[in-house]
């Protein structure tokens, strides 16, 4: 038996909202938006075909490269995507505060 020295055990209850669209680039996003009260207020993105998932706020959609960077993504795409994510993500909330 193993002993494991946990930083923290915490359940609660989230939502999530699935989601798929088609920009001009053709590409097809399907993505799952984990809304919760852990990471300062910033949302859970996944990519649902890729399986890559960042915690992404305001700031994070306007650091140049980083959805790129995440998601394998060319300009373009991250570009829509940025474009949809500032309509969902809105400002942080700091709730433990």
């Amino acid at each position: 038996m193993s002993e494991f020295d946990f930083l923290y055990d915490h359940t609660e209850d989230t939502s999530t909202r699935f989601v798929c669209f088609v920009g001009s680039s053709l590409h097809r996003f399907d993505l799952a938006v984990t809304n919760t009260n852990r990471f300062y207020g910033k949302k859970m993105i996944t990519d649902l075909q890729s399986g890559k998932t960042a915690i992404i706020g305001p700031d994070d959609l306007n650091e140049e490269g980083y959805l790129e960077h995440v998601y394998k993504i060319s300009e373009e795409e991250a570009e829509e995507l940025r474009s949809f994510l500032f309509q969902i993500v809105g400002t942080v909330n700091f709730t433990d505060i």
